[in-house]
């Protein structure tokens, strides 16, 4: 039987890379889908459509900014020369001559990393994966990082960095405060009421528990695909570069650790005051969390050039946020400008019931994942429609957000487009390791939809 699904899996997978395009395309194709549907759904004419797309174009620049730097952040935290030493020390710990010890540190290092920051997640777990492999060389690599991939296709949306929460309990968000038209949402939503939920935080131990043991049953008791210690040694990364020694005045100055602590001291005290003075559930938003990781990559740098430079490096694991984002807010501007956003609740509160909907929205989310993997835009885009269908079938907001971010997550483990970063350093294609995950997605699917089943309809 596992055999067959992994077939399946790889059959799936040379499928999507045959016929899915480049993320940008396909958000091109739902463009043209979002206006068809204004037009022949809700009735609008192509002019109305047109300008209410343009109006939308830079309504999100504020949120696009800041998850571009919540991943350049993230990568100045796991390029620094302390954490790659820590790599080095923690990959030595499990028995080399028994490979399951290395899926569940990878499995476990991933899951603690997607609760904590889904961007640090991304990047430490490519990084972190040579390190296993190079101390483990009887580890089967296609399910090493399957197990390294977990964070982001389970926990991460309902952890700390969850774009949906977080993005409700900004103040000032699109959500609340639009440019234009009806506010989706009557009042902010810090994260007490949802990522510290007590349903999401059991749900999220189950979830991750059960796809590590999922994972670490497929591990084969013969016959594993490994990597020589040779081949691991290429795909290690190569350790931080060191600041060279002072040899000019502009370079003393450039290295003067008093920029850094001044840097560190302006981000750090407003955000402490903020949580001593209102409290942690109202201040932990979008710009707490990036002010957060900025501090930490900061004081791990030590120096101004160390940090800079990985900065800079890190832009390029951002580009795909910083390009795509404007389109995606011309479909939100079709949703907030014309009667599409109505029109889309109205059908979907037709097909569901109180009962049903946190599973239609579960199941509705993963799916449109597999076409946009960018949760925090395609919660723009979907919140002016699913929250006033859960408001018509007496479901909570909370509830909607909770189920769309779970929906968000478990297809991430199909899904390519985050699997890149570890696909590059590994050296591996996606239909290597696809059956294996494809597995994993399908055990999270059934566990998650008795959970929507059984997930409150209010708080």
């Amino acid at each position: 039987m596992i055999d067959q699904f992994r077939r399946f899996g790889a059959n799936l997978s040379t499928v999507t890379e045959r016929w899915v395009p480049d993320a940008w395309v396909i958000c091109m194709l739902l463009t043209a889908v979002a206006i068809l549907l204004c037009i022949f759904g809700a009735g609008a004419t192509v002019e109305e459509t047109i300008l209410a797309w343009g109006e939308g174009v830079w309504m999100l620049l504020g949120l696009a900014m800041q998850f571009t730097i919540a991943l350049v952040a993230a990568h100045a935290c796991v390029s620094s020369p302390p954490v790659y030493r820590f790599f080095n020390w923690l990959a030595s710990l499990p028995n080399p001559s028994k490979p399951i010890q290395a899926l569940l540190l990878a499995g476990i290092f991933s899951l603690f990393m997607g609760y904590l920051n889904w961007a640090v997640c991304l990047v430490s777990c490519a990084l972190f994966t040579p390190f296993i492999l190079r101390r483990n060389p009887n580890v089967d690599i296609r399910l090493l990082i399957c197990a390294s991939y977990l964070g982001i296709g389970t926990v991460w949306h309902g952890g700390l960095s969850g774009s949906a929460p977080l993005i409700l309990a900004t103040p000032g968000n699109p959500l609340i405060n639009p440019s234009n038209g009806t506010p989706i949402v009557d009042r902010l939503y810090p994260v007490t009421e949802t990522l510290y939920n007590n349903f999401n935080l059991v749900f999220i131990c189950i979830i991750g528990v059960t796809a590590l043991v999922t994972t670490c049953l497929l591990h084969p008791r013969t016959g594993a695909r490994t990597i020589s210690p040779e081949d691991a040694e290429k795909i290690l990364p190569k350790p931080p570069v060191l600041d060279e020694k002072a040899s000019t005045p502009a370079s003393h100055i450039d290295q003067f650790r008093g920029w850094i602590l001044l840097a560190v001291v302006l981000l750090a005290y407003p955000l402490g005051h903020s949580i001593m003075t209102r409290g942690f559930g109202t201040s932990w938003t979008i710009n707490a969390y990036n002010i957060t990781f900025l501090v930490l990559a900061l004081i791990l740098h030590g120096r101004a050039p160390s940090f800079l430079r990985a900065c800079r490096n890190g832009v390029d694991s951002a580009w795909g946020v910083i390009v795509q984002f404007p389109f995606y807010a011309g479909i939100f501007g079709l949703m907030q400008k014309t009667d599409l956003g109505e029109w889309l609740g109205n059908l979907f509160a037709t097909i569901s019931t109180t009962a049903t909907y946190p599973w239609v929205v579960y199941v509705y989310s993963g799916f449109m994942n597999l076409f946009v993997p960018s949760a925090g835009s395609k919660w723009m885009i979907e919140a002016p429609f699913l929250i006033p269908a859960g408001e018509q079938l007496d479901v909570s907001v909370v509830t909607v957000m909770l189920a769309y971010a779970y929906g968000d997550s478990v297809t991430n483990l199909i899904q390519p487009f985050f699997a890149i970063p570890i696909l590059a350093v590994t050296r591996m294609r996606f239909g290597d390791i696809v059956g294996y995950t494809f597995l994993v997605a399908l055990v999270c699917f059934v566990v998650s939809s008795i959970a929507m089943f059984m997930i409150p309809a209010q708080w």
